[in-house]
C-alpha cells in the first residue's frame, strides 16, 4: 500500500513538473542572426546601413516597443506591428558615414522577448576620408611690364 501511494506521489509530482516546464516555454522569445556587424574599412560618404535579422521562437506574437541608437549619429528602425511566432524580420540601422574616423556604436531594443527583453546590437568599422580632387585656381594673365603681386 505505502509502494502504490509513494508511485502515485512521484506520478503527480512528475505530470506537475512537466506543466510547470511547460509553463515557462510560453511567450515570444527573440533570436537574433548576428548582434555586432562589422562594416570595415568604408570612404565618407559611402553606404553605412545594414539589418540585423531575426526570429520570434516563441509561441506568442513578439512586439518590439522600442529601438534606440546610442547617438544620433546611428538610426535605428524596427517592424512596429507584432511579429507572429516562426516569422522572420529585421531591424534596419542606419550611421551618418559623414563623420570620420572609428564606429562603434549600439543600438538598444526592447520587446516582450521572455528570453531577451533588453538586446543590445552594435556596428563597429573605420570611415575613411574621401579622396578630395585639389582645387585649381584661376590663373591670371600678366600684363607686360606690370609689377607682380604675390
Amino acid at each position: 500500500m505505502k509502494n502504490l501511494l509513494l508511485s502515485f506521489a512521484f506520478i503527480g509530482a512528475s505530470i506537475f513538473g512537466v506543466q510547470a516546464q511547460q509553463a515557462l516555454n510560453t511567450g515570444p522569445d527573440v533570436e537574433f542572426e548576428k548582434d555586432i556587424h562589422d562594416f570595415g574599412t568604408l570612404t565618407q560618404g559611402g553606404n553605412a546601413s545594414t539589418e540585423f535579422m531575426f526570429t520570434n521562437t516563441g509561441s506568442e506574437p513578439l512586439i518590439i516597443s522600442n529601438a534606440r541608437g546610442s547617438c544620433g549619429c546611428t538610426v535605428p528602425s524596427w517592424p512596429k506591428q507584432p511579429i507572429k511566432p516562426g516569422e522572420t524580420s529585421s531591424i534596419k540601422v542606419k550611421y551618418d558615414s559623414n563623420r570620420i574616423g572609428p564606429i562603434n556604436k549600439s543600438v538598444t531594443i526592447t520587446s516582450n522577448a521572455g528570453n531577451e527583453p533588453t538586446k543590445v546590437l552594435r556596428i563597429k568599422g573605420n570611415i575613411t576620408a574621401k579622396d578630395v580632387a585639389p582645387a585649381v585656381l584661376p590663373v591670371k594673365e600678366a600684363t607686360p611690364g606690370a609689377p607682380i603681386n604675390n
